[in-house]
């Protein structure tokens, strides 16, 4: 199509099972294609709606001799200047915000103590400690933090490193892991990235997103905390389930799935909150904003939350239309995924 004449437009290709298409988008180029904003005429001054920044996420058959089956990618990556300018926040975002962050300080939530970077904590070689994030967040995927933290420590005792899980026979890494959702599939994608990690980046993994992107089983939410947890850089905001709940609930996006809450989230964030959000959200819906039975009377923002002390996430929208439901925990977790997770294990 047109994409392919594009400057903007670079495609990263790899002998892999992958191609991967990123574009990079101005805010003027954003505000202006119709591809991404499907209403032609809206109020200025206006958020977006969910529908003008649904994102296109593809997959198209890219036929080769090789590989007749291989897909290619087409990811939109929200990329923030420094002079961007940003769009309305939401009015109740910044009181929310800081009383979010003291009743973060009031509880040890288990992303604290088992989230990726705590996970990474004692590792002094630089590559081991960026190969152990990016595993850690490829087991964390449909598992609870318990899980993943408990499987990590299996592969820090057996030695987790990009020589010894190539020595390591499938059954023997799979008996390691095999309390995390879709152990065998993740034992199959650890072995075929450590692989790449091995032949493509001398043991170190990509210090791109594009280069994380054509991994195996790595969607956009893995790929944004990568870059942060791995190599302190920040391209985007890394939504899982916890952030996509809790920003709905909060009234901060209008969305349906976890990646139009990440495009939605950069529209009006400050760059310097991307980096942090997640972490900060994570653990408030691990300890109050709870996926069922969210704990409002514990909570010192019920009186600013639209959703406080509803029974339902299907809260009424104007004109007695009724919202759609905030996608259950797997469903949500299987988009921001973006790959192969979403089959039966």
């Amino acid at each position: 199509g047109s994409h392919a004449q594009d400057p903007s437009t670079r495609m990263i290709s790899s002998r892999r099972r992958k191609h991967i298409k990123v574009e990079y988008q101005s805010d003027e180029e954003r505000s202006n294609d119709k591809q991404v904003t499907i209403e032609d005429v809206k109020e200025e001054g206006t958020r977006k709606t969910k529908k003008e920044i649904k994102t296109e996420i593809k997959t198209e058959e890219s036929p080769t001799k090789k590989s007749p089956n291989r897909k290619m990618k087409k990811i939109f990556i929200n990329v923030q200047s420094p002079n961007k300018v940003r769009g309305q926040e939401p009015a109740n975002y910044r009181q929310a915000w800081d009383k979010i962050v003291e009743m973060r300080k009031q509880r040890v939530a288990p992303v604290d103590m088992m989230g990726c970077d705590a996970l990474a904590d004692g590792v002094t070689d630089p590559k081991e400690r960026r190969y152990g994030v990016l595993v850690s967040l490829m087991l964390s995927s449909q598992t609870k933090d318990p899980v993943t933290a408990a499987a990590m420590s299996n592969l820090r005792k057996h030695g987790l490193t990009v020589d010894n899980i190539l020595k390591t026979d499938d059954g023997t890494l799979d008996a390691l892991i095999n309390k995390v959702g879709f152990h065998r599939r993740k034992t199959q994608y650890i072995k075929k990235t450590t692989q790449i990690l091995k032949d493509d980046y001398a043991g170190d993994i990509p210090e791109t997103i594009e280069g994380i992107m054509q991994l195996p089983g790595i969607g956009p939410k893995m790929a944004t905390l990568i870059m942060t947890s791995a190599w302190n850089k920040t391209v985007g905001i890394g939504v899982d389930v916890h952030v996509h709940r809790i920003s709905n609930r909060l009234g901060w996006v209008d969305t349906d799935t976890p990646e139009q809450t990440r495009l939605a989230l950069e529209d009006w964030l400050e760059y310097d909150r991307w980096s942090t959000i997640n972490k900060l959200l994570v653990g408030f819906g691990q300890t109050i904003c709870v996926p069922v039975g969210p704990k409002c009377d514990q909570c010192t923002i019920n009186d600013i939350c639209p959703s406080a002390f509803k029974k339902t996430s299907a809260a009424k929208k104007k004109g007695g239309k009724r919202k759609k439901k905030v996608k259950s925990e797997s469903e949500s977790e299987e988009e921001i995924l973006g790959d192969d997770f979403s089959d039966e294990d």
